[in-house]
C-alpha cells in the first residue's frame, strides 16, 4: 500500500504516533488509507448537507475494510459570487482545488480518494486531481436541489435559480412587480443541492458518470433523498474494491471515455462550461482534444432531453425517467457509446446498462424523436474568435440561429448589464463584452446578470451577446463565450468598434466581424493591452500563468512563459 511509507516499519513509529493521537488503532492502521475530499460549508446550498454525505461514505469504507481519512477543501458558490468582483475566483478556484487535493494526497500518501463534490468548479477541479494523481478514486456528488413551485401556479409550474435571475429583470422592464419578485425568491430554491436546472454542477456530476469517474445515480439522484446516502456509502464500498484491482482514473478516463462524456454533453444540451473543463481534465489525463473535434460529435448527437434553462424539465424529472444511464443506453442505439470503457463500477459502462430501461419518453427522448437532430453545444469558428467560441444552440430560438447586427461594446460586464438594465439595448443589437477572459478578466466571469436580464426583459429572441468571459449552465438564447484568443491576448475581440456589423451563423459554426481583413490588420496593429485589473493577490499569479479558454484556461509554469513573452512584444 501507498500508505505503507507514513505507518509501517520501525522508522514510521513517530508518524503511527502522529495518527495514534488522532484516535487511529493498530487495526485502523493496517488497512487502506482512503483519503476523503470533503469541501462542505455554510455558505454553499450545495454544499451544507455534505458532512451526512461523508458520514455516508466513511461508514461504506468503514464496511468495505478500509480506513477513511478525512479532509477539506474550499469551494465557490457562483451564484452568490455572480456580477461582483467574487464571479472572477470562481474559475480560478477550480485550480485551487486539484492543486489542493494533490499537496493533501502526496503529502499523507493515501491510497485512494473519495471526492465529495456538487457546485461548479468542485467537480472538475477534482476529476482534474483524480487524472492527476492517477490513485484509485470515485466521485460522488451531494446532488441536485428540487425544484421550486411557482407560488402563482403552485402544481403547474416549476421553477428555479434562474427563474430569479430573470424576474429580477423583469422587473426592471416594468413587466413584473418587487412583491412578485419577492414570492419568486422565497420559492425558487426549496431545497438544499446543486441549483435545479441543466445548470454547470449538475452537467458536470452528469457527465462524471458518464465519463465513468461516478457510481450510476450521481448526476441525477436529489440531495434530500435516502438513495443518496444509499450511493453514498456504496461509493465508499467501492473504493476498497478499486484499490484491490487497482482501477485508476487514467485506465478510465481514456480518449473513448470521453468521446462518451461529449456525446452525452449534446443529448442533454449541458452547460457551455463543460467544454472549457472537459479539455483541463483531458489535459491532466494526458488525452488530448481539440475544440474543433466537438462540432463532429454534435452533429452526430440527437438532443435528446429538454432541461432548464432551454426546457421545462429540471433534474429530478431526468432521475425518474431513469437517468443518466438511460441516456447512454438511449445513445448507444446510434453506436454513439464506446460500451467498451471501465467505470468505477469495476465493470463496462455497457455492462452497467444491459438491464437499463427509459420511464418517461419525453424526458428522455427516443433517437428516432429527438428534440433536435443536433447536439446541445456547437463551436463557432471565424475572423472574430480564430481559435473558437461556444454557444448552446439547443437554447436558441430559431430566429437568432443566423442574426446579423451593429456591436454594442463594453468592456466589462457591469457596463453592459447597466446598458441592458436602463434599456439602452434594442431589438437587432448584438452585445460584445470583452477583457473578461481567463487572463484579462481575470477568471473568466460567468455573465448571468446580463443574460438573464435580456430575457426578463423578453430580448432573447433579438439580441445576441457575445463575451470572451462565460456563461452560466443557467442562460439561454443567442449567447456566445469563450471566445479565443481573448481580448486581453489581443484577439480580433479587442478591436470591434461600437456599429461594427456583425454575423453569427450558428447552424454553419460561423462567426464574422464584416470588416477587410486588412482593416483587422491595421487595427491590430494600433491595439495595446490595458492594465491588468488586479495587480497583488491570487489573482493576479493566475492571469500571469492561465492559457487560453480555447485549451481549457488551466495555469502551468509553461504558460507562464508564453504569456510573458507575449506581454513583452505587446
Amino acid at each position: 500500500m501507498k500508505s505503507d511509507i507514513v505507518k509501517k516499519g520501525i522508522e514510521r513509529a513517530p508518524h503511527r504516533s502522529l495518527l495514534k493521537a488522532i484516535g487511529y488503532t493498530d487495526i485502523e492502521l493496517q488497512k487502506p488509507f482512503v483519503g476523503i475530499v470533503n469541501p462542505a460549508n455554510a455558505i454553499i446550498p450545495g454544499h451544507v448537507h455534505l458532512d451526512k454525505i461523508v458520514e455516508a461514505v466513511k461508514a461504506g469504507v468503514y464496511m468495505a475494510g478500509g480506513t477513511p481519512v478525512e479532509f477539506g477543501t474550499i469551494g465557490v458558490c457562483d451564484g452568490i459570487a455572480m456580477n461582483h468582483t467574487g464571479m472572477k475566483y470562481s474559475l480560478a478556484s477550480r485550480e485551487l482545488i486539484a492543486d489542493s487535493i494533490e499537496v493533501m494526497a502526496i503529502a499523507h500518501a493515501f491510497d485512494a480518494l473519495v471526492m465529495v463534490t456538487n457546485c461548479d468548479k468542485i467537480v472538475p477541479g477534482m476529476l482534474m486531481a483524480a487524472a492527476r494523481l492517477d490513485l484509485p478514486a470515485i466521485i460522488i456528488s451531494g446532488g441536485p436541489m428540487l425544484a421550486g413551485e411557482h407560488p402563482e401556479k403552485t402544481g403547474f409550474r416549476k421553477i428555479d435559480l434562474i427563474t430569479v435571475f430573470e424576474a429580477v429583470g423583469a422587473v426592471r422592464s416594468g413587466k413584473m412587480t418587487e412583491s412578485r419578485l419577492a414570492s419568486i425568491e422565497n420559492a425558487a430554491c426549496p431545497t438544499c443541492g446543486s441549483c435545479a436546472g441543466m445548470f454547470t454542477a449538475n452537467s458536470m456530476n452528469c457527465l462524471t458518470e458518464a465519463i465513468g469517474m461516478g457510481l450510476p445515480g450521481n448526476g441525477t439522484i436529489p440531495a434530500v433523498m435516502s438513495e443518496r446516502i444509499r450511493l453514498a456509502k456504496k461509493a465508499g464500498m467501492q473504493i476498497v474494491s478499486l484499490i484491490e484491482k487497482q482501477l485508476t482514473p487514467k485506465k478510465i478516463m481514456t480518449e473513448k471515455a470521453f468521446r462518451n462524456a461529449l456525446s452525452v454533453d449534446m443529448a442533454l444540451g449541458c452547460s457551455t462550461n463543460t467544454l472549457l473543463h472537459l479539455l483541463a481534465i483531458a489535459k491532466e489525463a494526458d488525452v488530448h482534444i481539440e475544440l474543433n473535434q466537438i462540432n463532429g460529435i454534435s452533429r452526430a448527437t440527437p438532443h435528446l432531453c429538454s432541461l432548464s434553462p432551454g426546457g421545462k424539465y429540471h433534474i429530478e424529472d431526468l432521475n425518474r425517467a431513469g437517468g443518466i444511464s438511460a441516456v447512454i443506453k438511449e445513445l448507444s442505439r446510434l453506436n454513439l457509446i464506446h460500451n467498451e470503457c471501465m467505470t468505477v463500477t469495476g465493470k463496462t459502462i455497457g455492462d452497467n446498462i444491459t438491464d437499463v430501461q427509459t420511464l418517461d419518453k419525453d424526458i428522455i427522448r427516443s433517437v428516432d424523436n429527438p428534440y433536435h437532430n443536433y447536439g446541445g453545444l456547437a463551436v463557432l469558428f471565424g475572423n472574430l474568435a480564430p481559435d473558437g467560441c461556444v454557444v448552446k444552440q439547443s437554447a436558441v430560438c430559431d430566429d437568432m440561429l443566423c442574426h446579423e447586427g451593429p456591436a454594442r461594446v463594453f468592456d466589462s460586464e457591469e457596463e453592459a448589464s447597466r446598458a441592458i438594465l436602463e434599456s439602452n439595448i434594442k431589438k437587432g443589437d448584438i452585445i460584445v463584452i470583452r477583457y473578461e477572459g481567463p487572463m484579462g478578466g481575470p477568471g473568466m466571469r460567468e455573465m448571468l446578470t446580463p443574460t438573464s436580464a435580456i430575457a426578463g426583459m423578453n430580448l432573447d429572441s433579438h439580441v445576441a451577446l457575445i463575451t470572451d468571459g462565460r456563461f452560466s449552465g443557467g442562460t439561454k438564447g443567442a449567447s456566445i463565450g469563450h471566445v479565443s484568443p481573448e481580448a486581453m491576448q489581443g484577439g480580433p475581440i479587442a478591436i470591434v468598434r461600437e456599429g461594427d456589423t456583425l454575423s453569427i451563423n450558428i447552424p454553419d459554426k460561423k462567426i464574422t466581424l464584416k470588416i477587410s481583413d486588412s482593416e483587422i490588420k491595421d487595427r491590430l496593429a494600433g491595439w495595446s493591452p490595458p492594465e491588468p485589473k488586479i495587480t497583488h493577490g491570487y489573482m493576479a499569479r493566475y492571469s500571469s500563468m492561465v492559457s487560453s479558454a480555447s485549451k481549457g484556461a488551466v495555469v502551468s509554469p509553461q504558460q507562464a512563459t508564453s504569456n510573458l513573452k507575449r506581454k513583452k512584444l505587446s
